[in-house]
């Protein structure tokens, strides 16, 4: 059967899909992005307070007891929610950065726990940007 040309378009952004979703590094994850979402934010609560003990797409494990980091076993649990709101080099579509940003940045209109990031600028979303970037 021969393929058309719109079924190598679908294959080949199959496997450039494959690619970027690979590109996710967990060491940078777990080093760079995971602690952001354990940091407290002037006017907010943490990510993870909420998104621990909540039913959404955003889940992450629950705070650990000591106030500390996360074990790396949570951290990969973490990490497998996560990568599920990520476009894979592209944070402008990442429902994870765009979601918590304040909507005159071009983030959603709605976000139960208020407008974590200001602008596109702030150096937390930068960090988990470059993630997403693969940098």
């Amino acid at each position: 059967m021969a393929m058309t040309g719109s079924r190598i378009a679908i294959g080949i952004a199959l496997v450039a899909g494959l690619a970027a979703a690979q590109s996710l590094d967990f060491q940078a994850y777990r080093t760079k992005v995971e602690p952001i979402f354990l940091k407290k934010r002037t006017g907010h609560a943490r990510c993870a307070v909420c998104h621990s003990a909540n039913n959404s797409a955003f889940r992450l494990q629950p705070l650990p007891h000591d106030g500390g980091s996360y074990t790396e076993e949570q951290s990969r649990r973490n990490f497998d929610s996560v990568k599920n709101l990520v476009t894979p080099g592209n944070p402008d579509t990442s429902k994870l950065l765009i979601h918590p940003l304040a909507p005159d940045a071009g983030g959603d209109k709605f976000h139960g726990g208020g407008r974590q990031f200001a602008s596109k600028s702030d150096p937390d979303w930068q960090a988990i940007a470059d993630w997403v970037r693969g940098r």
